[in-house]
């Protein structure tokens, strides 16, 4: 049974997460409450929040865990082109942080395939904006032509990155962005992305299951070292395009 979380009872164990066999992989416990502390608490446990309207707040640490290692990120011939189209045009930005909720919301609304509703709850967006205010969770921003086109969301800690959610209002303006974080990371020696979940998109980018004891272990040393600056333009993709 999945136990139920009062204000203040701890995370159990990961390893008490359903297993594959259940209806539920990974989900480890539920909860009323979504606050900054608790969520805080759950991203140092390779612990994550995903439900939707109307359910309680379900908390997952799935096994194995999908990654993205940014030495290993995939660039195609075709976004290859793309990003170099990005970097020569004065026309394309990449803005940090410019207006996160924003961000968030068109995430939130920005219809995908197979997927009705999203996840991203107005609950979910007060309670990430208010890490965000607290310097622990951050937006990379594709502009085109003064208009934010896609983009992405994620919570940092020291040296680990947790990747929440993308959007794309046009063509490769998500993987834009995506580039840009990984332009940046690699710079920063920041060795994996935390994806959650398996998607066949992500697969695509070069992300990976590693097994979820090797990803907790890789949490609590980058976890443990001092944070990054959050402030890079789109010459960062030049060290994406170099390799």
């Amino acid at each position: 049974m999945v136990p139920w979380l009062a204000d203040d009872d701890p995370f159990p164990p990961v390893e008490r997460a359903l297993d594959a066999a259940s209806g539920a992989p990974g989900l480890l416990a539920a909860s009323a409450d979504l606050l900054p502390s608790r969520l805080i608490d759950a991203y140092g446990r390779g612990i994550f929040p995903w439900y939707s309207d109307g359910q309680p707040v379900l908390w997952w640490s799935p096994d194995p865990r999908m990654v993205l290692f940014p030495a290993e990120f995939k660039v195609s011939d075709s976004l290859r082109k793309t990003l170099r189209r990005v970097v020569r045009d004065p026309v394309w930005e990449i803005r940090v942080d410019d207006d996160f909720p924003a961000l968030m919301r068109a995430c939130a609304e920005t219809p995908r395939d197979g997927q009705r509703g999203t996840w991203i709850t107005s609950d979910i967006v007060d309670a990430y904006t208010s890490l965000h205010r607290a310097g622990n969770a951050h937006s990379v921003e594709t502009w085109y032509d003064g208009v934010r086109v896609g983009g992405l969301y994620g919570v940092s800690f020291g040296r680990m990155f947790f990747g929440e959610s993308m959007f794309a209002h046009k063509t490769d303006a998500s993987k834009i962005a995506l580039a840009a974080l990984v332009g940046h990371l690699r710079r920063n020696q920041i060795e994996m992305i935390d994806c959650q979940q398996n998607t066949s998109h992500l697969a695509s980018l070069g992300g990976r299951e590693i097994a979820r004891r090797a990803f907790v272990a890789h949490l609590r040393r980058a976890t443990a070292q001092p944070a990054i600056g959050w402030r890079f333009d789109k010459s960062v993709l030049l060290d994406v395009l170099a390799r």
